[in-house]
Formats: C-alpha cells, structure tokens, sequence
C-alpha cells in the first residue's frame, strides 16, 4: 500500500555562507527526522547575501535540497546566467518580462511513485518591480501544468503581505500550498485555507539573525540614520533555519498539514 501522503519542506530565503552552512549541517536530519521526500528552498540571497553563484548551487544540492526558487536578488550576479538558462533546478519568477533569463517553474518527480509536482516562483509588484501580474501569471501556469501533476507549489516572493493573502484566497483549492518569502521575517499565520491550500505569508530567513535580515547591523543602521547607499555586508551571527513542513494528500494534492520550523529558537528568557 502506497503512501497517503507526501512530505515536502520549503527552507526560506538562505542568506550568504551562514545560511548555507546552516542548510549543509541540518538538513540531512530534518529529512530523516520528519521522513522528508522532496525539498524546495528560496536561493536569492545565498551568495553573499545577495544573488547566486554555481558554489552556492552546488551545496544546496550536497545537502538534499531538490529546487532553488529565486526573487529580485536572482540576477545579481552575473556570473550565474548561463546556469540560470540551463540548469532546470534553479527556478527565477516567471512574471519578469519574456526574455529574462532562466525559467518560472518546472515539474519534478517525487521518489516512491509518489507522482509530480509542479513548483512555480512568481514575484509581487507591491513596493516592487512594476512587472508582470502574479495572479494572471499563476492563472496561466496551472492551465500549462494541471493535467501534468498532482501537486502545484507556489513560492511567492512579494513586500507586502496583503498581495501574498490575497494570492492565496485567490489559489485556494486549485493549488497544494502558496508560501511567501522576500521579508526574511517568519510569520506565524500558517494554515490550511477552506479548499486545501496550505498557506503562510514568509517562510523565513534560514541565515545570521543578529543582523538586519540578514546585514550587518551598523551598515544597516547607517542606511537609515542617512538616508545614503552603504556597502550591503552579510552578518554571520546567531543563525538559524527557517521552514515550512507541508504534507500533501497523494490523491486530491491539497494540503492536510503545515507546521512551521525554526531552529534553534530564539532565547526568549522566561515570564514569573
């Protein structure tokens, strides 16, 4: 008898060296500890904290990780372009303008017959680029992929999290989960919507959190104390791993369980 239910966990934005070592040193036993069978992780920053490179790649996939989703910060280096064009791992928002380099999602096959899924990068426009629009986007996308696969995986890469509720409403029931990423600030509003789609407006920043998601805290700080450019530096203190775990219904797709990870917790001293 097959499995009912497939495990998949999505690791938000990875920052720099630290985020990569956190990745590199934990995953492995996440995937054994929660019976993980397929790995997505948003990659935009893990390049020094901005942007990707073919090392970055490479360790990511050492480490277990199956797709590397992407956002703003995907094409700053400029090094990664062929990889962008060629390597079907490494996914960019399919909402940039026809042209830009490398691909919106794929279709992947899970292990143990556990079927196909379909992971889409889409990025939002509030406070951001003035691009193309996510939700018609998303709309196209499963018309392309629905009769293909079994799940459908959203990575929303958006600034404001009323553009990432009102995509999820919006995909309720015609995807597995829409989880947000870009903030670097784990929410705490993970559920399933009414029609199965699982949901949370950002993942999480896996990389040093004594820092300003994810910079050096005086450079940071500079910015805006001066309202002038200050040279972007990754910290490297205090990190930690962010995650969402979702497990998918193997015949209807839709979402039947979603817990949020983030490790090690943050000291919180206690309350007499």
């Amino acid at each position: 008898m097959g499995k009912k239910t497939a495990t998949l966990l999505f690791i938000g934005d990875v920052v720099g060296k630290p985020g990569l070592q956190m990745v590199s040193h934990m995953l492995k036993g996440f995937i054994s500890k929660y019976a993980i069978d397929f790995v997505i992780c948003n990659g935009e920053n893990a390049h020094n904290g901005k942007g990707m490179s073919k090392e970055a790649l490479h360790q990511l996939q050492e480490a277990g990780v199956n797709v590397i989703t992407g956002g703003n910060h995907t094409w700053n280096n400029f090094n990664f372009f062929d990889t962008l064009k060629t390597d079907p791992s490494v996914l960019r928002p399919h909402n940039y303008p026809k042209g830009a380099y490398g691909r919106g999602f794929g279709i992947y096959t899970l292990p143990a017959g556990l079927g196909d899924i379909a992971v889409v990068n889409l990025q939002g426009r509030t406070f951001m680029y003035p691009i193309e629009c996510p939700f018609r986007t998303a709309d196209w996308i499963i018309k392309q992929v629905k009769e293909k696969v079994r799940y459908i995986f959203i990575d929303m890469h958006a600034e404001a999290t009323a553009e990432k509720i009102a995509l999820g409403w919006y995909l309720d029931g015609r995807v597995s989960a829409v989880i947000g990423t870009h903030t670097h600030v784990q929410t705490a509003d993970e559920r399933i919507l009414p029609n199965g789609t699982g949901y949370c407006s950002d993942a999480g920043m896996t990389g040093p959190h004594q820092s300003v998601i994810g910079m050096q805290i005086k450079s940071a700080t500079d910015r805006f104390l001066y309202q002038t450019p200050h040279k972007y530096e990754c910290a490297e203190d205090d990190v930690h791993l962010s995650a969402i775990l979702l497990q998918l219904d193997t015949e209807t797709g839709k979402t039947t369980g979603i817990q949020r990870i983030f490790y090690p917790e943050f000291n919180r001293g206690t309350i007499v």
